[in-house]
């Protein structure tokens, strides 16, 4: 299995790398907070977790081992896949995702697509007593800086993430006259995700 990759990253948008390790380029799937925490990074070293299934592999990448512990113990609970996970720990920090669950915060997890009210009541069953055991803040987040292509690389995101066009653009719309407005792509996501149910 491969703990992690380090090397340039040559393409990226919110929910995507392109990590070149020597002449080879690596897809891998990220969460906004990891997207965010990497922004200013030419070369990055991405923890890794490799999913492997039958008709499919996909590398998921992230900044630090809290949100890939958390993002490998989301996933051993029936019903919750990687691209779920990778939502959750889009919507919220590692650490806020651990609280709500220590904490049987189920309105936490109101705003999580795929996470309804019977999802996230078998998330803090099945991982209360686990991640009560571990601790440890989450690292913060990086911003990312400005960008003129704002509104079109956060709606290029929530597609990423499974989201039908039209709500998402409403969202953004909405999410980008509040005040004060969103400066970077992962803000203006996490707005615009809270916005959608």
């Amino acid at each position: 299995m491969i703990a992690y990759l380090k090397g340039k990253i040559t393409f990226r948008s919110p929910t995507l790398l392109i990590l070149e390790v020597q002449d080879t380029g690596y897809w891998i799937h990220v969460s906004l907070n990891t997207s965010a925490a990497l922004a200013a990074k030419e070369h990055a070293q991405i923890l890794i977790y490799h999913h492997i299934r039958e008709d499919t592999q996909k590398l998921y990448g992230f900044a630090t081992e809290e949100e890939r512990f958390l993002f490998e113990q989301l996933i051993s609970v029936s019903g919750i896949g990687p691209s779920t996970a990778q939502i959750l720990l889009s919507g919220m920090s590692a650490e806020e995702a651990r609280q709500a669950i220590l904490t049987e915060d189920l309105q936490a997890f109101k705003n999580v697509k795929g996470i309804g009210p019977k999802t996230a009541k078998r998330l803090i069953v099945e991982l209360k007593d686990k991640l009560s055991k571990t601790a440890g803040p989450v690292s913060p987040a990086g911003k990312s800086p400005p960008d003129n292509t704002l509104r079109q690389e956060a709606l290029s995101a929530l597609l990423a993430l499974g989201f039908n066009k039209i709500p998402a653009q409403k969202a953004i719309n909405t999410a980008l006259h509040k005040t004060p407005a969103p400066t970077t792509v992962e803000e203006l996501v996490k707005h615009a995700l809270g916005l959608l149910r």
